[in-house]
């Protein structure tokens, strides 16, 4: 199991990568340009998918940490049960 500080450092990692994506994904979207790098990634108006999915999955896993630096277990779907109505 992850320790609350070792959780705060992931925390922390998600946070800044989320807003590198944010800010790779808006420039991509508004801006003039027709390349993004971060840190050793060149990224192209045709990831803009992608980069929305990267995203999403990083709020999950921060919010993940989030929660285990609060001393609470994350939030996970145990099972779905479909119903005819």
């Amino acid at each position: 199991m992850t320790s609350p500080e070792q959780a705060k450092v992931m925390y922390e990692y998600y946070d800044k990568l989320i807003d590198k994506l944010i800010t790779a994904k808006l420039a991509l979207v508004e801006g003039g340009v027709k390349s993004y790098s971060i840190d050793d990634r060149t990224l192209t108006k045709f990831d803009i998918d992608k980069l929305g999915m990267e995203i999403e999955d990083a709020v999950k896993k921060r919010s993940e940490y989030e929660a285990l630096m609060n001393g609470r277990r994350p939030r996970k779907a145990v099972a779905v049960v479909p119903r005819d109505f």
